[in-house]
């Protein structure tokens, strides 16, 4: 991957569909996220490499494996590794193991990152029906932590659900980013994403990225346009070395997300962290500056 000829990195996106037509979620909670987010294709990794190349952007893919919570198969990971490895130029391999698979999970994790070149994982605490801080979860961060991966937890709202009777199961309370301090005073070297704007507690979140050297947090999910102003001010000035470029596609297209984002009050030296480096230098994709903390 050539990261000085990209022009940004989006390091959050889904890949929905398997190679044999396997949706990543059930046809139930599909059809609720596309009444919260508007219907969209359902694009293959290859098609996904494509776009991104098109752009001049990489993207960080990933699914969700929530077999305990919802029942449903999820898509392999061993697929999706794959699948990205045939498109190293535009494509990062993040995996997804269910935690509540305790420390089967864990070795898979080791196998995925050693075996198949994984660089980082997917948490959805709601979906996955877990609060971060369950030590449960505890034997999954100490494989990625000394593997030097990445773990990224959905926080704040979900659409997935909305509007099903009782969210579909989903209970929006294991998502509160305050949750995963817990984890970042545990696994004091683990590098934490924390994924979207956090509503309702994008103050915590904004808290937590300050106070932990190794927890950022991504811009995916929602249109620059509606961002909260304190994010956008956090994003300005303390934690503009923290702050990542995510689109969620494909559900919001990088496309509308770059649109929105040349509007937003961004200082100029602070827009090409936020697109490209800050992530280049996280993934490991360019060299850490001899300053930053081991």
């Amino acid at each position: 991957m050539d990261v000085d000829e990209l022009v940004a990195i989006d390091v959050h996106t889904h890949a929905e569909v398997s190679k044999d037509g396997h949706g990543s979620l059930s046809p139930a909670l599909f059809g609720a996220s596309e009444e919260y987010f508007g219907s969209h294709e359902r694009p293959t990794i290859p098609q996904m490499a494509a776009y991104y190349r098109e752009r001049k952007m990489a993207a960080v893919v990933f699914t969700v494996d929530a077999e305990h919570t919802t029942g449903h198969p999820r898509i392999s990971n061993e697929e999706i590794a794959e699948s990205c490895a045939e498109h190293p130029d535009v494509l990062i391999p993040f995996a997804s193991v269910d935690p509540w698979k305790g420390r089967a999970g864990a070795r898979e994790a080791r196998r995925l990152v050693t075996e198949h070149g994984v660089r980082g994982f997917k948490f959805h605490p709601s979906i996955q029906g877990f609060d971060p801080n369950d030590r449960m979860a505890y034997p999954l961060y100490e494989v990625i932590e000394e593997l030097g991966a990445v773990a990224l937890f959905h926080t704040g709202q979900t659409g997935i659900g909305a509007g099903v009777p009782g969210g579909g199961g989903i209970r929006l309370k294991h998502s509160n980013p305050m949750l995963v301090d817990d984890v970042a005073v545990d696994f004091p070297h683990l590098k934490i994403i924390l994924a979207h704007p956090s509503f309702p507690w994008q103050d915590e979140a904004l808290a937590v990225a300050t106070h932990k050297p190794y927890v950022h947090i991504d811009l995916s999910g929602w249109s620059p346009k509606y961002f909260p102003p304190q994010l956008v001010r956090y994003a300005n000035s303390l934690l503009k070395d923290k702050v990542l470029f995510g689109s969620d596609y494909p559900v919001i297209t990088p496309d509308r997300w770059l649109a929105d984002f040349a509007k937003l009050d961004i200082k100029p030296e602070v827009r090409p962290k936020i697109l490209k480096d800050n992530a280049a230098r996280l993934l490991g994709l360019t060299p850490k500056d001899p300053k930053e903390l081991p």
